[in-house]
């Protein structure tokens, strides 16, 4: 995975500005209302955005960036809320698969999370690019797991929601881009990863809980972002 043309895209400015403060020779350019740091980070070319928050900004960074600068891989990292009682605050997951989970065509027959044009309900992320951050996860000393994440227009905070999550797809972890990433890269052909470090509980406190953690997951993160890209 030598000088690999890495993409990072992220919701939120706390999550993004670690690694762009990385990057050297850095120049800046904007399209469509995203600002995209492009430059080098340990001798790789990298190109670094901040999409905002939702489905639709992500999948439009995501797109920009592929016609736009051409990467190799695109990683989607950020915050996350758990669905899995054993995930705790500060743990970070890997996507081994994603689902929008607040797609719904059942009532034309359709399954629950179904893409229409895509024939699929889940998409996967990249096997050398997972493995590769889960090295560098374990050589960091992290606490992580693997497993599905659930992307959708909402801000998950009730145990009902969860629960409808949890059983139409098993995810562990839901929040709102990966899985819109994900399904561009996925009909790009571009690989893809996504991570999230557990920021809430996805119930009645996870506002405080999320804004406690937004720094704390931006410096962890950019860790493993740097030392991947080494």
């Amino acid at each position: 995975m030598d000088k690999i043309n890495y993409g990072i895209i992220c919701a939120l400015k706390e999550e993004a500005e670690g690694i762009i403060s990385n990057i050297k020779d850095k120049t800046e350019c904007n399209l469509f209302g995203i600002t995209y740091n492009c430059g080098t980070i340990n001798n790789n070319s990298i190109v670094v955005a901040v999409c905002g928050m939702g489905k639709v900004n992500a999948a439009i960074c995501a797109q920009t960036m592929i016609i736009s600068f051409n990467p190799d891989v695109i990683i989607n990292v950020g915050l996350g809320g758990s669905l899995d009682k054993t995930l705790k605050r500060g743990e970070v997951v890997i996507a081994d698969k994603l689902v929008q989970h607040d797609v719904d065509t059942s009532f034309i027959g359709d399954p629950v999370g179904y893409i229409s044009g895509t024939g699929t309900i889940f998409f996967g992320t990249d096997k050398e690019v997972r493995d590769s951050i889960e090295k560098v996860i374990k050589e960091l000393d992290y606490s992580y797991r693997i497993g599905t994440i659930a992307s959708g227009d909402q801000f998950v905070c009730t145990k009902e929601a969860k629960d409808k999550i949890v059983s139409n797809f098993g995810a562990i972890v839901c929040e709102m881009e990966g899985a819109a990433i994900a399904h561009v890269c996925y009909t790009a052909g571009v690989k893809c990863a996504v991570l999230r470090y557990i920021s809430d509980g996805a119930d009645e406190d996870s506002n405080m809980d999320y804004y406690e953690f937004k720094k704390k997951a931006g410096e962890k993160t950019t860790h493993i972002i740097v030392n991947l890209i080494k």
